[in-house]
């Protein structure tokens, strides 16, 4: 008897992208599955006066009851038939369905709820436009940033002078709020504001003009949503008390710089490296910005369905990222919550889930990109991706040979790089592929067995006869 005899199938669609399975199971197919439930049952339960699965099924209904029987059979049916069920009613899932509901016995009737796969439909994506603009800076940023360099490398001496823009302070800070108390604080003097700057923006330019052992009472009011609890809302004085001034001395812009920075051996390999590096960082940041435009404007012509289960997954990737980072700072979830004043459900709804459904559907675009255009990735390109990968994680002061697991987790970090690499440079050509459709210089791939049928083709019709190729023979 075939699967199609022994399971009615019927399939009714939801709104939220998955699929009602209400599945009718043939009695006697229900009944085999019962008859196994029994000698499953025996194995494993002493049925008096026989061997271990060799009691009949009747005398194991009345050992252990039908309800049980009936139990192992549902489940040994379910386990076996699942994945003819899906294959039969002709459904891509996105996740394991659930059992909703046993609908009856008799006949063996079961509910089942499957989250569908996503489907992209990407519309008239061909017709996209949006232009490239982005322009080299000025050789003014290259100087900045030669300027900054000489920052990092600068050293710093104690002045006996007031305090000006570009020296480091060492400060007192007293106030009627302990959460402002700080001895020998250390600050710098920036010319232009940062959010990072402790208590707040500016506090650092307040000081200029004092010298050492100087103080000034500096007032300052903080909003109502500033970060820290005791301080919303509040105006309060700061009595500040300069300990150290220190002045910076920047190096010279010269070839000794060059060598100490590592990139060259002269100011003109120096100069050069930084404007490559200054070019590089503009289009990365431009290109940032026009791929998330782009993507946004093709996504306004494409539909895009799946299930919420999608949406929970990405958020687990989301948050697990997060979790990763905060361990890099000694920190963990729970704390991190605690510190922003929120709850893992509140921090899930309001911030994760934002975030991972613009990931998804963005990963969703582009996979269907992909698979649309045929888009294939070379290994030079992978391995070009795996090696700079790599050389990053030893520059940034891993040291592959002292990983956790040994050997093992050397393996395990060099397979989850080449994954990595090859999702990356995938996920650049399918970029590029749309950047070449906005710009109006798309081309279609076209795959090379196409291309060799076509000169074949092209050479079967140019090709001499065989009368003429023996006429074009030269004589013996």
């Amino acid at each position: 008897m075939s699967l199609e005899e022994t399971l009615n199938i019927e399939k009714q669609y939801q709104e939220d992208h998955s699929v009602k399975l209400i599945v009718e199971v043939d009695q006697e197919k229900m009944n085999s599955y019962k008859r196994r439930a029994a000698t499953k049952i025996s194995a494993r339960s002493k049925v008096p006066g026989f061997r271990p699965g060799k009691a009949p099924y009747d005398i194991v209904v009345r050992t252990v009851g039908e309800a049980a029987v009936t139990e192992q059979a549902v489940d040994l049916l379910i386990d076996t038939e699942y994945s003819n069920i899906l294959k039969e009613a002709d459904v891509n899932p996105g996740a394991a369905g659930t059992l909703e509901s046993v609908e009856s016995l008799d006949p063996a009737k079961f509910i089942f709820r499957i989250p569908l796969a996503p489907e992209v439909d990407l519309g008239d994506y061909l017709s996209v436009r949006m232009p490239y603009e982005w322009e080299a800076p000025e050789e003014k940023e290259v100087e900045a940033a030669l300027e900054e360099l000489r920052q990092m490398y600068a050293a710093t001496e104690s002045v006996d002078r007031a305090i000006e823009v570009g020296d480091y302070v060492l400060v007192d800070v007293t106030s009627e709020t302990p959460e402002l108390n700080r001895t020998g604080f250390a600050t710098f003097v920036r010319s232009e504001d940062r959010d990072t700057e402790w208590p707040y923006n500016g506090f650092a330019k307040e000081l200029i003009g004092l010298k050492a052992g100087e103080s000034k009472t500096i007032e300052h009011s903080f909003p109502e949503d500033w970060e820290v609890e005791e301080l919303k809302g509040k105006s309060v004085k700061i009595e500040t008390t300069v300990k150290t001034v220190r002045g910076v001395i920047l190096p010279d812009l010269d070839d000794e710089l060059a060598k100490k920075v590592g990139a060259g051996e002269t100011l003109d390999e120096l100069k050069d490296a930084v404007k490559k590096d200054v070019l590089k960082h503009s289009q990365d940041t431009y290109d940032d910005q026009y791929f998330v435009d782009l993507i946004e404007k093709v996504k306004e012509g494409a539909t895009i369905k799946y299930h919420e289960h999608a949406i929970e997954h990405e958020g687990e990737h989301v948050l697990s990222d997060l979790s990763n980072r905060l361990a890099q700072q000694s920190m963990d979830l729970e704390t991190y919550f605690k510190m922003r004043e929120t709850t893992r459900e509140k921090f899930l709804e309001e911030e994760v889930n934002p975030v991972a459904k613009k990931r998804l559907e963005r990963g969703l675009l582009l996979d269907e990109i992909v698979r649309k255009e045929n888009i294939q990735i070379d290994n030079t390109s992978i391995e070009e991706e795996y090696n700079n990968t790599l050389m990053g994680l030893v520059q940034q002061g891993m040291d592959l040979s002292k990983l956790p697991g040994g050997k093992k987790g050397q393996k395990q970090l060099s397979e989850a790089i080449a994954m990595e690499s090859a999702s990356r440079v995938m996920t650049r050509k399918a970029l590029n592929m749309l950047k070449s459709i906005a710009i109006g210089e798309y081309k279609p791939i076209v795959e090379e067995a196409v291309i060799e049928d076509v000169v074949d083709e092209a050479k079967e019709e140019t090709a001499p006869a065989e009368s003429e190729q023996d006429a074009l023979r030269p004589a013996e």
